[in-house]
């Protein structure tokens, strides 16, 4: 059964929509309010608070951390600076993506890895023969998200001095309030952000704290709706719903590489060995045979379908996940996986995995769009990801 994450004293209490989903285990809100949209508008334009507990959280250690996680993940690590980040795809030995998630360099020899998949029982595999531990700490480790163009200003007055100068995907180990804290520069919301990691005993007393300096800011719990929202305008990709992780696929339409994921700048092949090497120095020589890109629908022909039946346009204003045929001319090239129209941007915005001739920013190509029960096709434009990114993320 679904349990609640460290924060359900609190989140349970705000949650006036009574809306929850079982996110590994955990039950999180996916929106707080009745009108999500509220909360999105919070991580754009002010800070959304939202629980990301739920994360899978490893410590590696021992005299082969650094060899197990460099065998592991498609980055270079030796390029990992003491109290970096790395945001990393790792595969199997076909090259197929198991999981994307962080690796973090702690400075004393060991490791943290995060992702949103169990990843326990294949790491021990990787490190069969070497003198390394690998410890779930998924339990121990609560975690909060703090998105938003004022983040860094709540936590200015709450932590003295070096969350404030943190740059982009590093860390810090510090104290809020007397809690002990582990501050990251990271996020899922394509935002200026951070995220705030504590020992599960601290998660209440760490979200009073953090409601407490962002109560002159705007701060407002946001929910797995927003989140989704805010990922799709970062172009960021989701497990499960726009990739399959390669142990859980059951057909080979369902195996991705990291290239077929648009992470080629993740790929780095001039490192001597990793597991999944030779299979995607094998796909770069052969070509890639699709890619998951951006599309921005043209919401001005979609309209016109809704006028015809009578009906007023009705943008999708909540996040959909599903497979939705994407066409070149007569032909299926591919189909959308996630989609939502952007009150930021006021344009529709998908995901997408289509053929890699239809890959390049510029090409149109059609979506099946379904109005009162009608399949009808909609034009959609291939455009260069992320649609939404502002200096301040990483300034």
């Amino acid at each position: 059964m679904p349990h609640g994450t460290p924060f359900h004293p609190r989140t349970s209490a705000l949650c006036e929509s009574y809306g929850w989903r079982n996110w590994s285990g955990y039950v999180c809100a996916t929106s707080y309010q009745l009108v999500p949209e509220m909360e999105y508008h919070a991580v754009r334009g002010a800070a959304g608070l939202l629980d990301v507990s739920p994360l899978f959280k490893y410590r590696i250690s021992g005299k082969d951390a650094f060899r197990l996680v460099n065998k592991v993940i498609t980055r270079d690590a030796s390029r990992c600076r003491p109290g970096q980040i790395l945001y990393t795809p790792w595969c199997d030995d076909a090259g197929h993506t198991v999981d994307d998630g962080t690796v973090w360099n702690l400075g004393d020899g060991s490791w943290d890895m995060t992702s949103a998949e169990s990843n326990l029982a294949w790491l021990e595999e990787n490190a069969y023969g070497m003198d390394v531990q690998v410890l779930d700490d998924s339990e121990r480790i609560a975690a909060l998200a703090l998105q938003g163009p004022l983040s860094r200003a709540i936590l200015s007055t709450a932590v003295d001095g070096g969350a404030e100068k943190l740059r982009y995907y590093r860390f810090v180990r510090t104290t809020l309030d007397g809690i002990p804290v582990t501050i990251s520069r990271t996020g899922y919301t394509g935002d200026l952000g951070y995220e705030v990691w504590t020992p599960a005993d601290h998660a209440v007393a760490l979200w009073d704290a953090l409601m407490a300096h962002g109560k002159g800011y705007g701060i407002t719990p946001a929910g797995l709706v927003a989140l989704d929202m805010a990922r799709i305008e970062a172009g960021l990709i989701l497990a499960e719903v726009d990739y399959i992780p390669s142990r859980k696929a059951m057909i080979p339409s369902q195996l991705y590489s990291p290239f077929e994921l648009g992470l080629d700048w993740a790929v780095d092949l001039g490192k001597e060995s990793f597991t999944g090497r030779a299979a995607l120095v094998e796909e770069q020589r052969r070509g890639v045979r699709r890619r998951i890109v951006g599309m921005e629908v043209d919401w001005g022909v979609a309209e016109g379908y809704y006028r015809e039946l009578g009906l007023p346009p009705e943008p999708p204003r909540v996040p959909w996940r599903a497979k939705v045929p994407v066409y070149g001319g007569l032909r299926q090239i591919g189909h959308g996986t996630s989609g939502v129209w952007s009150p930021l941007l006021k344009k529709y915005l998908v995901l997408a995995t289509v053929d890699a001739s239809y890959a390049r920013p510029g090409t149109v190509v059609e979506m099946e769009l379904n109005v009162e029960g009608e399949t009808r096709r909609v034009p959609a434009t291939v455009v260069k990801k992320p649609f939404f990114d502002p200096p301040r993320k990483r300034s």
